[in-house]
């Protein structure tokens, strides 16, 4: 092989890294062309593997298969199979899920807090450089056992090899590579073995375990012609104190097999029932960190007091809206809107003792629309992809005194911010928490004010 002339995927080339990019990977160039390089770190001389090169392509994606000149800040991957280097080595790609693994941790948090700069300054014209924070044991430098940063994940999805092996999905692959720990989890899912199981007959599997010790859920989603049978032998092989359930990921539908359907979290002094694949946060101090940054932001401004009328917008479950609940008090209220139907009814089951909360199911936009009032307060967490023109455009409208927006995305936050500043909002506070080590993701929570 010719390093130079190939281009086809599974060519490999020499490259000098560049700048980190969103998304977990590098910048690299190759003959003027742009390559995005996973499992490397700038700075950084590297034998890359191309993962993904038309000719006709933009770019071209790529992973490290050698370090030639390393920065002072790689350290030994903890997990194997994601070990971009060990991987290739044994003829297949890493898994997903701990892309900077290879990284030290202050580095990562760096190297994050560079991202969230740049698409600051490139989607919303803002000029930032934020601390990405610590969180939970990483921020009291209490790491215990093995390498800093696991043991955080209350949640875990993972895929099914074709010999019904549990694995996980390679980056941007269809491939499905079996594994036998998943570092990142708390121990209450690696003490399930599932990787022991014989899964033939399932697609998928998600498994929740709470932070507070409480019964685990584990849901399975049968292949098509899967009998009852085939999930009663599973069953069988997992702890009786395990809840099990299978479900339909395209209705989302949980049906019990043993147990409950949902799990019991705790968090800001209240309990939260989450049923099936509902959304919770999965690093198990992230909870209390984001209620703590969101409140800290209103209630400093003067913006969350008793009486004050607020909404807790893409609400979920009801985190949030629970802890403006207890800020404003019975003479407050707190409009609570989620769009998926199972979450807005656990969401009903967790607030249904708080008199001044309304619980409504709906899309953002049409509940604005159908609802409005004059609100002292917003909180706003989005999905990944953000909220968008339209529902920013409403929000302004709106006319509150703040906004806190949580994101767990900052090129979505930054684009909606972008569409804020052009109405005329400033962005007053920002604070950036690693709520996801090892990966390249990160959550923000920011304090947006009106024009004075």
């Amino acid at each position: 092989m010719n390093p130079e002339t190939q281009t086809r995927t599974h060519a490999e080339l020499v490259v000098d890294i560049g700048p980190i990019a969103h998304g977990g990977h590098c910048v690299a160039r190759h003959e003027g062309r742009v390559v995005f390089v996973r499992h490397a770190i700038p700075g950084e001389k590297v034998r890359i593997r191309l993962t993904d090169a038309g000719e006709e392509s933009k770019f071209w994606r790529a992973d490290v298969v050698e370090v030639l000149e390393a920065s002072p800040d790689r350290v030994p991957h903890f997990w194997h199979v994601a070990d971009s280097l060990r991987a290739w080595s044994h003829g297949h790609p890493p898994v997903g899920g701990a892309e900077l693994g290879h990284v030290s941790l202050g580095r990562q948090r760096s190297l994050k807090a560079d991202v969230l700069a740049e698409q600051l300054k490139r989607l919303a014209g803002v000029e930032r450089v934020t601390e990405v924070e610590a969180v939970g044991a990483a921020a009291a430098g209490d790491h215990g056992p093995g390498a800093p940063g696991l043991g955080w994940r209350t949640r875990a999805s993972f895929a099914v090899t074709p010999a019904g092996k549990l694995g996980m999905h390679a980056h941007r692959s269809d491939q499905v590579i079996a594994i036998r720990e998943m570092p990142l989890a708390v121990a209450g899912i690696n003490d399930l073995r599932l990787w022991d199981i014989d899964l033939t007959g399932v697609e998928r599997v998600e498994v929740a375990a709470p932070a507070n010790g409480s019964r685990p859920l584990v849901l399975l989603a049968p292949a098509e012609g899967t009998r009852t049978k085939r999930l009663s032998g599973i069953l069988a092989q997992l702890p009786d104190e395990v809840s099990v359930a299978s479900f339909d990921p395209a209705k989302g539908d949980a049906l019990q097999l043993r147990g409950r359907t949902w799990v019991q979290e705790s968090a800001a002094g209240h309990e939260f029932r989450v049923t099936g694949e509902g959304f919770w946060q999965i690093h198990r101090d992230a909870p209390e960190t984001l209620v703590g940054a969101v409140k800290g932001f209103l209630h400093d401004g003067g913006y969350l007091e008793p009486g004050a009328v607020v909404a807790d917008l893409y609400a979920g479950a009801g985190l949030f809206t629970a802890a403006l609940a207890d800020a404003v008090g019975v003479t407050g209220s707190v409009l609570s809107v989620e769009g998926a139907p199972g979450t807005s009814r656990d969401a009903r089951k967790n607030l249904h003792g708080a008199p001044q909360v309304e619980i409504v199911q709906g899309r953002v936009e049409r509940v604005l629309r159908q609802t409005p009032r004059n609100f002292d307060a917003l909180v706003l967490d989005p999905p990944r992809a953000g909220a968008g023109k339209a529902v920013v455009s409403q929000l302004m409208a709106a006319g509150p005194r703040a906004i806190a927006y949580v994101s767990c995305d900052p090129a979505s936050f930054a684009r909606d911010l972008g569409y804020f500043r052009q109405g005329g909002w400033q962005l007053a506070e920002l604070r950036a928490f690693d709520l996801y080590p090892h990966t390249h993701h990160m959550e923000t929570v920011a304090l947006l004010t009106p024009p004075a």
